[in-house]
């Protein structure tokens, strides 16, 4: 290896990361992170060879696996050529990122902003909808995360948006949530209409001339994996048009595959204005994101200057991981193995063990984004509590599995590569895990 290292042991990383490395989210003095030292398309390996099952996806963003051959040598091919150039340079790979991107978007989109990632990306979303609105308040669910800059934490509905309320004009509201209904709703449908009622209602109550932008997560991600009910996306794309609002669909998690589709949002009848994007346009291998930008906001700056940039938009070895990702991607059938492995595999799996395990209150997703909420009463619907919970994540850690766990929820979020057998090996450890949980409640 060409890099010295001081230590390459698990002590030895470990040490170097309490005496140097500040984490998110994180108290520092409590943490002791698991050691990854490499990975290879589902798993991961520490120093001493113990191996991981990674059904995390890490930030549910390496949508093509570890080290995907086509993406490590499309970014070796570009920093051997050119590794960086300023972002008003034209570069052949960033055009090429870009043409991509825009053609597996729908018809009316044929530019793309690029950002560092996906927090950016919203944010210069909705000052695009702000310029091209003249409005200001941004309206978005209680249950979503948009990412930790100034907007689009505020944006955020969860906790991480109340120590950072720090930017303007942003109002909240309650999406669909059907298991946990809002809105006393029985059924999908129900459920849609009312939530759909209450947003107007939300739009009428905060002045229609006042709104730029709804900012949704096609399907939200960190929030529990909440799929749309019917008819609802198509019911804010048609609120939005009603009141001259921008309908921006964050992609940033759910995009890419994740859903078994190359969007989630093309299962919801339903075309954004704005379609923000990061994480699984190429797995993270290098930072990046984006806003897809509709034909129409995009020509409000062919003679105005847009006020927004970065001095990494389209970094050339993110723009070649694009093009390695999405090019093998296409070619290898990964966004139809991830739908076949949901509905095959995932899906099936999830519903005996919910059958099995009175812990688990519901399971819902489809693709590889599915979630399991855990609950305390199955009546009352109580979730299990933070305590069990961090139970029950060290012992799938235990079993050689990496999960997904926020609040109640086991995220079941694997790469859109995974395997049959390796879905069977993930089931078996949440099947153990939870019989094991059981018997100690």
């Amino acid at each position: 290896m060409a890099l010295t290292l001081t230590s390459e042991s698990n002590q030895g990383t470990l040490d170097l990361d309490r005496a140097h490395v500040f984490h998110s989210w994180s108290a520092q003095g409590t943490l002791t992170p698991l050691v990854i030292a490499g990975g290879l398309g589902s798993r991961v390996w520490d120093f001493d060879g113990k191996n991981y099952l990674d059904f995390s996806s890490q930030l549910v963003n390496v949508n093509i696996g570890h080290q995907h051959p086509a993406v490590i040598s499309a970014i070796k091919e570009q920093a051997e050529q050119l590794t960086t150039i300023a972002p008003s340079t034209a570069n052949l790979t960033r055009g090429e990122a870009a043409r991509r991107i825009t053609n597996l978007a729908p018809q009316g989109f044929h530019k793309v902003f690029f950002t560092n990632g996906g927090a950016d990306a919203n944010e210069n979303a909705i000052r695009m909808a702000r310029l091209h609105t003249g409005r200001d308040k941004v309206l978005s669910t209680y249950r979503s995360y948009h990412g930790n800059t100034g907007a689009a934490i505020v944006a955020t509905g969860d906790w991480r948006r109340m120590p950072n309320e720090f930017a303007r004009g942003h109002v909240h509201f309650f999406g669909p949530y059907l298991y946990r209904s809002e809105f006393w709703a029985s059924t999908p449908e129900e459920e849609s209409a009312r939530a759909l009622h209450h947003l107007e209602r939300v739009i009428q109550g905060e002045g229609p001339q006042t709104i730029a932008a709804i900012l949704l997560e096609s399907i939200p991600g960190t929030a529990g994996v909440l799929l749309p009910p019917p008819g609802y996306l198509a019911g804010v794309r048609e609120l939005c048009d009603r009141y001259g609002i921008v309908l921006i669909l964050d992609e940033v998690m759910a995009g890419f595959g994740r859903s078994g589709r190359w969007f989630a949002f093309e299962g919801y009848d339903v075309v954004p204005d704005l379609i923000t994007f990061a994480k699984g346009v190429n797995s993270g291998y290098v930072p990046t994101g984006g806003v897809i930008i509709c034909d129409e906001i995009a020509s409000d700056f062919d003679s105005t200057v847009f006020p927004g940039g970065l001095t990494y938009s389209g970094h050339p070895l993110a723009m070649a991981s694009i093009v390695g990702a999405l090019d093998a991607m296409a070619d290898e059938g990964i966004v139809e193995n991830a739908a076949r492995i949901g509905r095959e595999a995932i899906g099936p799996a999830l519903a005996e063990l919910a059958e099995k395990h009175d812990l688990i209150g519901e399971v819902r997703g489809e693709g590889v984004f599915w979630a399991i909420e855990l609950v305390a009463d199955a009546t009352t619907r109580e979730p299990l509590p933070a305590a069990v919970m961090g139970r029950i994540k060290t012992a799938l850690v235990g079993r050689g599995l990496l999960p997904f766990v926020q609040d109640n929820r086991i995220h079941v979020v694997p790469p859109c590569t995974v395997t049959d057998d390796e879905v069977a090996e993930a089931m078996a450890a949440y099947d153990a895990v939870l019989t094991d949980v059981s018997k100690g409640l």
